[in-house]
Formats: C-alpha cells, sequence, structure tokens
C-alpha cells in the first residue's frame, strides 16, 4: 500500500485569503497582479472550488513571498495499491 498526499482544496483557499491579508492585498489587487478581466477566478480559489493552475501558485507564492508548499494545505492521505 502507498500512501499519497491530497490537497485540501477548502484550506488551502482559507490559507489564500489568510496570505493575502497578510500581505495587505485585496482581491482587486491579485486580478491586476495576474490581468484578470474579473476577479471571478480569484473568489473560486478562495472559496475552495477550484485551485491556481501551477503558474499561478508560482506568482502567487512569488507575490506572498512564500513557497507553494506554504500555500498548500494537504488533507488526509489517500492510499493505493499498486498492483504490478
Amino acid at each position: 500500500m502507498n500512501t499519497w498526499p491530497v490537497i485540501d482544496v477548502t484550506a488551502t483557499g482559507r490559507n489564500i485569503v489568510r496570505l493575502r491579508k497578510m500581505t495587505g492585498l485585496t482581491v482587486k489587487d491579485l486580478q491586476k497582479i495576474f490581468g484578470f478581466s474579473t476577479p471571478q477566478a480569484i473568489y473560486k480559489w478562495q472559496r475552495g472550488t477550484a485551485m491556481p493552475t501551477v503558474d499561478n501558485l508560482v506568482v502567487l507564492a512569488t507575490v506572498f513571498g512564500v513557497t507553494i508548499d506554504d500555500i498548500l494545505v494537504y488533507g488526509e492521505c489517500l492510499q493505493i495499491q499498486i498492483i504490478a
């Protein structure tokens, strides 16, 4: 049995909100940084209904001054049996 980490999308969204507030940024500020025409994607990340893409995680980590691992929150591990 192998154990794999699973990202807790809801907790990660709450963490994005926390990090955004800690850096003194608004959703509108992030919208401008990403060049999004609307803030919908950011709201989805914060609600945990969607995850940022890997390249957007890189930008968030840079803007927040943290690593990607500091943004992601891992939940329960998934156990998978690999059959060869």
